[in-house]
């Protein structure tokens, strides 16, 4: 297994093997997005407003972004693509950070963890339409936010998580909202894996961190035979999803959403488990 080590920053040839490294993680990067279309214009454009982004908020003086003299010399680009980039993010629209996707995702993990939810045995209950307490409509007051809920339970329906009983009644289907692979939510999703794991990683290699490393670690072997892919991948799938499932336990145990405290400060915290399976690249940069 191997897990973070900090060897501290060795100045000799430290710069050629961040654009080797950056070469190879480029390479499943470049495969979707020439799949989907994106150009090498389209993608330039891309990687100018994420560098135009890091820049200002990464390294300005008490808080405030860089201008845009500094922007251009950190970059490379010209002040007036700098401000031309800076505009264009300014204008565009962020990520969202609370779409429906992660809200459904949150609405089944409160059916199968929050206790008004829940049964004596520890299973989700079938619940009554509407009510105060332990209903449908309860469970999506608190767990669904703004957004519309009549919208949210047709979806929901929809994609087979839940089914309404002969009595009006909703059972829950699913323990796991899963994306279907046309889903425009999943190509959301993959950004933010991608962008959670290259965090973790930026921020224990970051020399000027103030905090400690975070966990990150893998177990990979490069000579295992392919036929025994599929009692690994079983492996994986069971093991992985009961420990994903006992981490969203606690994380929902400890959401200010659900709590007393919901003026407190607030951040997002989690983990992720993936199945590496590499017959091309072989997990090493050249």
């Amino acid at each position: 297994m191997h897990t973070y080590k900090d060897y501290g920053q060795d100045p000799v040839g430290i710069k050629e093997q961040v654009i080797k490294s950056c070469r190879y993680l480029l390479l499943p990067v470049v495969r979707f997005v020439l799949r989907h279309g994106v150009t090498v214009s389209e993608f330039t454009e891309l990687t100018k407003e994420a560098y135009v982004q890091v820049a200002r908020q990464d390294h300005g003086i008490d808080g405030r972004p860089t201008n845009n003299a500094r922007v251009a010399m950190l970059t490379g680009l010209s002040r007036r693509e700098v401000a031309k980039v800076r505009d264009r993010l300014i204008e565009g629209d962020l990520m969202a950070e609370d779409s429906q996707g992660n809200r459904i995702s949150q609405i089944l993990t409160g059916w199968h963890v929050d206790s008004e939810f829940m049964d004596e045995n520890g299973h989700p209950k079938v619940l009554a339409a509407t009510g105060p307490t332990g209903s449908l409509s309860s469970l999506l007051k608190r767990y669904a936010g703004d957004l519309p809920h009549g919208a949210i339970r047709k979806e929901m329906q929809q994609r087979g998580l839940i089914e309404e009983q002969k009595d009006g009644s909703f059972r829950v289907m699913k323990r796991d909202y899963v994306f279907s692979e046309l889903d425009p939510e999943s190509v959301n999703r993959l950004g933010v894996v991608l962008h959670d794991h290259a965090a973790t990683l930026a921020h224990n290699y970051d020399e000027d961190r103030r905090t400690t490393p975070r966990f990150e670690a893998m177990a990979d072997n490069a000579f295992i035979k392919p036929s025994t892919y599929k009692a690994f991948h079983k492996l994986v799938e069971e093991r992985g999803l009961s420990f994903l499932e006992e981490m969203d336990g606690w994380l929902s145990e400890n959401d200010t959403e659900t709590s007393t405290d919901s003026n407190a400060r607030t951040v997002r915290l989690g983990v992720g488990v993936y199945l590496i399976y590499d017959e091309s690249e072989q997990g090493s940069v050249s």
